[in-house]
């Protein structure tokens, strides 16, 4: 017997012994014996539903809820009994105490009501096929009594009814986010994680996971089911992402994605229970080729260097035929290109060789058959989810990096469906955000030496030299400024298309937020007191026309761009004052305008530089200034 069964036998013991009582002293009353004789009778119908209930496996949230309230009637019950008795007992007390029909009558409807508790409870941890209709208990809240009934199914059970308990469970949670708490509080998530790890129906497990996504929407509710049990959720999820059916896997990468962003705590988790390297995993099936199925091809040292074909596969998502596109040739020489540099490397350990982690090959046997719309939307929620457990983590990141993540980013920005690129590109910004700040995991993951870095970053650029107005625009433009300290002065590609993206009037489609994010981003390349080359960017900021159009940008932009424009307007002024540029565009007369509007001057960076690159311009171009 488990502890659990064990305090519920407790918790059984003390209305067993009160509901005897009740029936002993209703028993014993000698006159007016009708209302105790229905007492009597009903305390013992319901002695005998409890010592039932002691005999089963109940389902210990109602359990608990039933029993403290059946236990306080019967408490009241005997009180009347008691009162009524010593007064049949006393002819004084006859007279002076009077128990009215009234109160016999309103017990007699309470036990009747926890005799209808007790046999709903009976059914709901006894029999799992039909309507067990609302216990009393839950009249206030009917959808309280609901959620119990699918719990217990759930724990009690079989495969069909589980099935059937999940699902409805999903509509629940979907329906109140109130039915979502709880199904938490009543003790839901066990059983759902149990059936999601140990049944064998997959649409059991399917809606076991979506509820717990949907739940994944809280945050106290994430907190109680990553801290329950062994391992809680994360352990679950690692080992459907693992071993799971592919369905199972799509939701469950979307539950990791809903828990990484509500409850930022449990990313190491999952990292801990592996599950980062099974994601990247996922997202390489099919998109770049399985280490395992090229290692066994590795020649011996002093053989020739492995061919290129069989390091890297690149085109193979679902409905996307392979071929020799401009993309993949570029990669390719990427790849290629690393493999010449590193031939001593390859020499003496190419039993090791490998693009990064994730599945092994057991992880993905007999899965290229699978429905691409399941596979497609695998991947679409392993990069989501990717992306989600990458923010703000150096440790997630780095592993991510550390594997072949990169090299698929860059193939799924390339060729993958529109959802999963702006998956791809958010989750790449979100690794490079974090690499902005710590230099460890900038020099390591966007080492310009990095094949799957290169690859990344030049289709990053590509996209941001289309100016396709798209949901993967905005955050290539981020990504690009939070990598400006990893771009040497000689990288020509960059600075054009983001000077570019500041003029409106020439690219139809480019609104103001990308115009915004193209003038921080510029401002990352031209910052003095952060990147090393400001000088030379800021040259390269001048010599593509940028100037003029951050000139306007500070006249006739709105508020929101007015201020990020000055910023970096200040930033190349100051880095290079003497520029003839400047002096033609009349940058001295536009900061002597800046001055006099105090929604510019009381930005705290703003108020920093102004002054200073003020000063520097008057030095080396007064003598260009006209009146405005």
């Amino acid at each position: 017997m488990t502890a659990a069964s064990e305090g519920l036998k407790q918790v059984l013991a003390r209305p067993i012994q009160l509901s005897d009582h009740v029936s002993k002293l209703a028993g014993e009353v000698r006159e007016s014996r009708i209302e105790c004789v229905d007492l009597k009778m009903k305390a013992e119908k319901l002695s005998s539903l409890l010592r039932q209930a002691a005999r089963a496996d109940l389902y210990e949230r109602p359990t608990r809820k039933i029993m403290d309230g059946t236990s306080l009637v019967l408490e009241k019950s005997l009180v009347l009994v008691s009162k009524y008795r010593s007064q049949q007992s006393n002819f004084v007390r006859r007279v002076l105490t009077i128990v009215p029909a009234a109160a016999f009558k309103k017990m007699s409807s309470l036990l009747e009501n926890s005799i209808s508790d007790v046999s709903w409870l009976l059914r709901v941890s006894t029999d799992d096929d039909g309507w067990n209709g609302l216990a009393p208990i839950a009249t206030n809240e009917p959808y309280l009594c609901l959620i119990w009934e699918q719990i217990a199914k759930l724990q009690k059970g079989g495969d069909e009814a589980k099935t059937d308990a999940a699902a409805t469970l999903v509509s629940y949670a979907q329906v109140n986010e109130r039915y979502g708490k709880l199904i938490v509080e009543e003790g839901g998530i066990q059983p759902l994680l149990k059936v999601l790890k140990e049944c064998v129906n997959v649409k059991a497990q399917e809606s076991a996971a979506t509820v717990l996504g949907v739940l994944g929407k809280d945050e106290e509710s994430v907190k109680a089911m990553v801290e329950i049990g062994a391992g809680g959720a994360c352990s679950v999820f690692s080992k459907i992402l693992k071993e799971g059916d592919m369905r199972v896997q799509a939701v469950v990468a979307s539950a990791v994605g809903e828990f990484a962003e509500r409850y930022p705590v449990c990313k190491d988790l999952f990292a801990q229970n592996h599950a980062v390297r099974l994601l990247v995993g996922h997202l390489a099936f099919e998109t770049v080729q399985e280490h395992s199925k090229y290692t066994a091809h590795l020649k011996p040292p002093n053989s020739s260097s492995p061919s290129l074909s069989t390091i890297v596969d690149i085109g193979g998502l679902p409905n996307v035929p392979k071929q020799q596109g401009q993309g993949r040739m570029m990669m390719h020489n990427v790849v290629q290109s690393t493999i010449d540099n590193h031939q001593q490397k390859y020499n003496h350990q190419y039993q090791h060789i490998q693009i990064g982690m994730g599945m092994g090959s057991s992880g993905i046997k007999g899965r290229e058959n699978e429905d691409p719309i399941v596979k497609a939307r695998l991947k679409v929620m392993a990069a989501t989810a990717l992306w989600k457990l990458a923010k703000g983590n150096p440790g997630i990141c780095k592993t991510i990096t550390e594997s072949r993540a990169l090299l698929c980013f860059a193939v799924l920005l390339e060729k993958g469906p529109e959802e999963v690129k702006h998956k791809s590109a958010m989750a790449v910004m979100e690794i490079a955000r974090v690499a902005e700040e710590n230099a460890d995991l900038r020099r390591s993951a966007f080492n310009p030496s990095s094949p799957a870095a290169k690859a990344v970053v030049d289709q990053v650029i590509r996209i941001v030299a289309k100016a396709d107005y798209s949901d993967i625009l905005v955050p290539c433009i981020i990504t690009l400024g939070c990598l400006s300290k990893s771009f040497r002065a000689t990288e020509c590609r960059i600075i054009g298309p983001l000077v570019l993206l500041l003029d409106e009037r020439e690219l139809d489609g480019i609104d103001d937020d990308v115009s915004k994010e193209a003038v921080i981003a510029l401002s990352k390349f031209a910052c003095p007191q952060t990147n090393y080359l400001h000088k030379d960017h800021s040259k390269a900021i001048i010599a593509e026309g940028g100037v003029r159009h951050l000139v306007q940008l500070v006249y006739l932009g709105d508020k929101g761009i007015q201020i990020p424009a000055l910023i970096l307007l200040c930033y190349i002024a100051f880095n290079v004052p003497d520029d003839e540029v400047l002096a033609q565009a009349e940058v001295l007369s536009v900061l002597e305008w800046a001055t006099k509007h105090n929604f510019l001057v009381q930005d705290s960076t703003v108020d920093a530089i102004l002054p200073e690159t003020k000063s520097k311009l008057e030095l080396y171009q007064s003598r260009g200034i006209k009146n405005f």
